[in-house]
């Protein structure tokens, strides 16, 4: 095969075949493809699109250019989430110790925060000496031994999507939607996933800005799973506000906290409980069979390890294994503080009607909580903690904002990004959802 005659099949609108898609990703993964080639073809299936069967081809090419986990010597069925990215998203932190409670092993690699979106991993490495770096085979024996392990994903695991998601980056080439479904669906394959929970964003901090077009992107991922055998459910949920009130490293592990102690923000606790649910339904029910009660009952028996603490145990049990430093969990005044701690008054009395989620988050940036570019360092302690959400009514010199910074060039700017990013109304106004919609393999089947 020549690789400009898959360029040019593509740029003129041809399906590609199979394996052509596979010699082109294993061509670009072993370096023998150069990145003027690789965006070239970028930008020729960003006008072009794909369909569903090549979509399904590239998933598979590029999570077979690398390792592919297998978790069946330690788990029954290995059931997976992923959220699209969000601001103040910490739901891993609660929602992997709730489904471990509820006796499903969970296994989970996760990434590092770009940009506005948070990183799980940055939010965990806020525990003192908690390890992110596991060997496969510590990964492995983590779980079997305590049925819940989080850390960072392996280097080799779907290497070509990392090569491709770089480059569409520089290419004007991110906004794709098969591009986009197959980069997701890759990496969760690879980590040897047999069901997968997505929880798509949509709204003002999220990648995804209109509802219809996040439900186009959640339809396609489900097919893919479907198409390799993977039970895949997707969710999509509101970010035009953040989720909860925290938004920084150390202040969402000590809300995540304060969830899993039975408390913290409403929107968070209902976010996550649906979250674990529906991971408790793929795994008691695989094959699809589930009663239309089942989903119910799922919710309420999360809810149960809230109430009871074995959630929290499990979170605590998570982090002595990864060698993290428990005390700061029992007490969580002991996780990194911020020096200067400044409140934002609201200039007017009246209900909140918009909390734009992107100006939040790039206050919390600005703050350090965040990094521009890979490898940037940041600032566990700081970031901005929202007081107000959307329908609720604050009166004038009530606290909006507070933020937590250890620079007072940055406090200065965060607060000026700040300054106009709530709309008011006089008149009540409807809170937001925590879901819109949820696409099933039922849906997709229908």
């Amino acid at each position: 095969m020549r690789v400009t005659e898959i360029i040019e099949r593509k740029r003129d609108g041809h399906e590609l075949t199979t394996a052509e898609i596979e010699f082109f990703i294993q061509g670009y993964a072993r370096d023998e493809i150069p990145d003027y080639q690789a965006a070239a073809w970028l930008m020729a299936v960003y006008l072009r699109g794909m369909s569903r069967r090549e979509t399904v081809d590239l998933t598979m090419a590029m999570a077979r250019s690398g390792d592919i986990l297998n978790l069946k010597d330690v788990l029954p069925i290995s059931v997976d989430k992923h959220s699209s990215g969000g601001v103040g998203d910490k739901t891993s932190l609660v929602v992997l110790p709730m489904v471990a409670a509820c006796g499903v092993p969970v296994a989970k690699m996760s990434g590092r925060g770009l940009g506005f979106t948070g990183g799980t991993l940055d939010k965990l490495e806020s525990i003192s000496g908690y390890r992110v770096a596991l060997s496969i085979a510590e990964f492995k024996e983590i779980v079997r031994k305590h049925g819940i392990v989080l850390c960072g994903q392996s280097s080799n695991l779907a290497p070509a999507d990392g090569k491709l998601y770089a480059l569409r980056d520089v290419t004007a080439t991110v906004n794709s939607l098969p591009l986009i479904a197959s980069s997701i669906m890759s990496k969760k394959i690879a980590a040897g996933a047999d069901a997968i929970v997505l929880d798509v964003k949509v709204g003002f901090g999220a990648f995804m800005t209109d509802i219809e077009q996040a439900k186009q992107l959640a339809l396609l991922m489900v097919q893919i799973g479907a198409s390799v055998g993977k039970r895949t459910i997707a969710m999509l949920s509101d970010m035009n506000q953040p989720l909860g009130a925290a938004v920084g490293n150390a202040l969402e592990v000590k809300e995540a906290i304060a969830c899993l102690q039975d408390g913290g923000p409403r929107d968070l606790r209902e976010h996550c409980l649906a979250i674990a649910a529906q991971m408790l339904r793929l795994a008691r029910h695989p094959e699809g069979d589930e009663p239309e009660y089942a989903l119910a009952e799922y919710m309420a028996e999360a809810a149960e390890t809230l109430r009871n603490g074995s959630a929290f145990a499990k979170f605590r049990e998570l982090v002595i294994a990864q060698g993290g430093d428990v005390r700061q969990v029992d007490d969580p005044s002991l996780l990194p503080q911020a020096q200067l701690v400044e409140s934002i008054p609201a200039p007017r009395s009246g209900y909140v009607e918009q909390l734009n989620a992107l100006d939040v988050a790039m206050a919390a940036v600005e703050l350090g909580a965040g990094r521009e570019r890979k490898g940037d360092p940041i600032d566990h302690a700081v970031g901005v903690l929202v007081h107000k959400k959307v329908g609720e009514y604050v009166t004038a010199g009530e606290p909006l904002f507070t933020l937590h910074a250890n620079d007072s060039a940055r406090l200065a700017r965060a607060k000026a990004r700040l300054a106009r990013t709530v709309v008011y109304s006089s008149t009540p106004t409807l809170p937001l959802p925590t879901f819109y919609d949820v696409v099933t393999d039922a849906e997709r089947r229908s």
